[in-house]
């Protein structure tokens, strides 16, 4: 009885990222979506110091289903940027962490054209070609939408066209399958959750707030996360994993 309560309470913290660049000087709105490579590298190597394993969210289901325990930590990057690729693997490897990027697939290649107009920025998505790159440096491919949509806004058929047209699209991209998915904005619904469990997702992630719970009874389609902003220094950040402030927000 000890060992299910004492698996009953693990809490597996899942931290959001955006861009792992530094911020341009237009930038005037949402600069917290951005967070430096020296300031990830840092965050990276106090999880390492901490004894945390940094996992994506595929390699990460056993811990969350409560088949496996350790101290780990889920790495997530939203929207596909080639910042991504471009500076966070590096420093991912260097401490043999994994990390899931979500991706809007019908976007490859392009930039964020659902919010560019508001950061006055167009950031650079990465292409089909750079999402196999990070694929092949063993990071792991979640589905974000077919065009970064608020799915509740969404009918139906709309729905299903953008989360399983992103599954679909992506795993045609990398011939591999994409068992992840996350709500562009943590905008979502209960179809919008029925959807992603009946296409296939292994798991979904939000932007409520807390660290998600382990366990074989815990809801995989509305995992919360914890966003690490541009402005968050390293205690800042070790307080959110390592206790219950965000959970007592969320």
């Amino acid at each position: 009885m000890s060992v299910i309560a004492s698996r009953s309470i693990v809490k597996i913290p899942i931290l959001m990222y955006h861009n792992i660049a530094q911020v341009p000087d237009s930038v005037r709105v949402y600069r917290s979506l951005y967070v430096s490579p020296a300031s990830f590298a840092r965050q990276m190597a106090m999880l390492k110091g901490l004894g945390y394993r940094g996992l994506s969210m595929a390699d990460a289901m056993p811990y969350l289903r409560g088949e496996r325990e350790g101290r780990v930590v889920v790495i997530t990057l939203d929207d596909g940027y080639v910042d991504n690729l471009e500076s966070a693997v590096s420093i991912l490897q260097r401490y043999a962490f994994t990390a899931t990027c979500y991706v809007v697939s019908g976007a490859l290649g392009q930039y964020n054209a659902w919010d560019a107009d508001r950061l006055g920025v167009r950031k650079p998505i990465m292409s089909g070609q750079q999402l196999r790159a990070w694929h092949a440096a063993g990071m792991d491919v979640g589905a974000h939408t077919r065009t970064h949509v608020r799915l509740s806004q969404c009918n139906d058929r709309q729905q299903r066209d953008e989360i399983q047209g992103c599954k679909a699209e992506l795993e045609q991209q990398l011939d591999a399958p994409v068992t992840q998915f996350c709500y562009p904005y943590g905008d979502y619904d209960e179809r919008a959750v029925a959807i992603a469990r009946q296409s296939g997702f292994d798991a979904a992630t939000t932007t409520d707030r807390g660290r998600a719970s382990s366990g074989s009874d815990i809801d995989l389609w509305r995992l919360p996360r914890i966003q690490v902003a541009r402005h968050h220094l390293l205690p800042q950040v070790a307080a959110r994993v390592l206790t219950r402030y965000e959970d007592r927000r969320a």
